[in-house]
């Protein structure tokens, strides 16, 4: 088992660990049982931890030898979270955060200091445009976008003060991919880093670690929870720039996860690979279904012949994913009837659920971005996000079916 005690080094961990497969490591990894000799994860609920004496107190502050300090930046259940999900990406450290969007909030401030530049995608959730544009622009941190999938238009962007690189692929809500092995030789060819947002698909999915990315951001919200119970994420990379950089701003600032959540994402990774392959072979029924439907105009899906950056899938990323966009005919109107006539399908704008949801992503998600700036992003008013579930796709369908038989 790998120990529980936090230490500057990677988790010990045995043979068969070492050569296990996904499944078994998102399902043992990181537990080290106590003297109870409990089966399942325990959950340290804990604000601090008694030291066996003042020297052992100033020697643990102090960083002369490893334990427990404060639960804001040490504790087991949370560092078992962390130790299994290092493993599914192929990393060395991960560090928790108390949300998808601390963790990039970690990563911008552990990384970049006033004066320097990121390079982004302009296909990001949009928060995290927001981020970027509105708080970050105040520490003197500029963000300027490009199209994801054109790696030339990245390295034509990159200047004397680009420091990262920023993406998701694919994107929310457009599905929108880029090749993250050319992507991660444009930025190490320009001395940069790339960091990429790998919630769509998780390391089931995608490991964007080995496609040469410096460092991986998660929103464990979604699916390394999958079923919405809680809030979290994490930052996954190296021992120097997870360790050191980001884990640094998360110990002071203290933006991180708290037990319990750590618990129930440690439950959710028990069943990530199997959940992810339902989702993916749902997505990709509903998909082809939503072509031949007459209400529809386009649909944006990674699994689709006609999707600009298909060739990527089997590849880089093993399916399609779970996530499926399309326009709808008749603008805002029109989508806004079809996500009310939905009777089964969950009107909220969190994905990676079991529960099938549905979203209006220029009003909900994108909603805060300017209209010029949704553009920009693709993000047209008759556009509708479902995050499929694992319910009968035949049900799926038929919630959507009365709304769309006309255009």
């Amino acid at each position: 088992m790998i120990s529980t005690t936090p230490t500057d080094d990677l988790p010990v961990l045995s043979g068969a660990e070492r050569e296990a497969g996904f499944a078994t490591r998102a399902i043992r990894t990181g537990h080290q049982r106590t003297a109870e000799g409990e089966h399942g994860e325990p959950i340290f609920t804990t604000s601090s931890y008694v030291f066996a004496s003042a020297a052992e107190a100033a020697a643990r502050f102090s960083g002369e030898t490893v334990g427990n300090i404060y639960s804001r930046f040490t504790n087991p259940t949370v560092r078992a979270f962390e130790e299994r999900l290092a493993s599914l990406e192929g990393g060395e450290r991960c560090v928790a955060t108390a949300s998808g969007m601390a963790a990039i909030l970690a990563v911008c401030m552990g990384l970049l200091k006033t004066g320097d530049g990121m390079l982004a995608s302009r296909s990001l959730f949009g928060s995290t445009t927001l981020l970027f544009n509105k708080y970050l622009t105040r520490f003197g941190i500029e963000t300027r976008y490009v199209t994801l999938s054109d790696p030339a238009a990245w390295e034509a962007a990159i200047d004397s003060r680009t420091r990262l690189l920023f993406c998701e692929t694919p994107s929310n809500p457009l599905t929108e991919m880029v090749d993250l092995r050319q992507l991660a030789d444009i930025a190490h060819r320009h001395d940069c880093l790339l960091v990429v947002d790998n919630c769509f698909c998780t390391p089931a999915l995608q490991r964007p670690l080995e496609l040469g990315a410096d460092l991986v951001v998660h929103s464990a919200t979604k699916y390394l929870d999958g079923q919405g119970r809680c809030v979290g994420g994490a930052v996954v990379g190296d021992r120097k720039l997870v360790g050191e950089e980001v884990y640094g701003v998360l110990r002071t600032a203290g933006p991180t996860l708290s037990p319990f959540n750590a618990w129930v994402f440690l439950k959710g990774l028990e069943t990530l690979a199997l959940r992810m392959q339902a989702h993916s072979q749902s997505a990709a029924q509903l998909a082809n279904w939503l072509r031949d439907q007459p209400a529809i105009e386009r649909v944006y899906y990674p699994g689709l012949a006609e999707h600009p950056q298909h060739h990527l899938v089997g590849t880089q990323q093993r399916t399609g994913g779970g996530i499926v966009a399309f326009d709808v005919r008749g603008g805002q109107a029109a989508a806004w009837r079809l996500i009310d006539a939905t009777r089964l399908l969950s009107i909220t704008a969190n994905l990676g659920d079991t529960k099938s949801t549905i979203t209006h992503p220029a009003t909900t998600t994108h909603g805060r971005l300017t209209p010029a700036e949704r553009a920009l992003a693709g993000i047209g008013d008759g556009l509708v996000r479902i995050a499929v579930g694992l319910e009968d796709i035949a049900d799926i369908q038929a919630d959507l079916a009365s709304e769309l038989a006309d255009p």
